[in-house]
């Protein structure tokens, strides 16, 4: 084999050999990304429920508040008349 094509398989090699670390490297990166985007997902359906849970919890303790403000406001009223 002469020298020449000793040389342009060693560079042959070399890139080969980088082209696979490279797209091996990527499609690591590209794993990791699409994993935090389930883990933000995730996140966001976690924090919905509890948004959810409190709003309900808002809108359970404005009855009860509501229910107590027209009480003392009948008694107030029978108490005056």
């Amino acid at each position: 084999m002469s020298r020449g094509s000793r040389v342009v398989l060693a560079i042959s090699v070399v890139l080969s050999a980088v082209t696979v670390t490279a797209v091996h490297v990527q499609q690591q990166r590209e794993r990791e990304r699409l994993h935090r985007g389930v883990l933000r997902d995730l996140e966001r359906l976690s924090q919905k429920e509890e948004n959810i849970r409190l709003l309900e919890e808002q809108i359970a303790l404005t009855k009860q508040l509501k229910e107590e403000r027209d009480k003392m406001l009948m008694e107030k009223a029978s108490q005056q008349s």
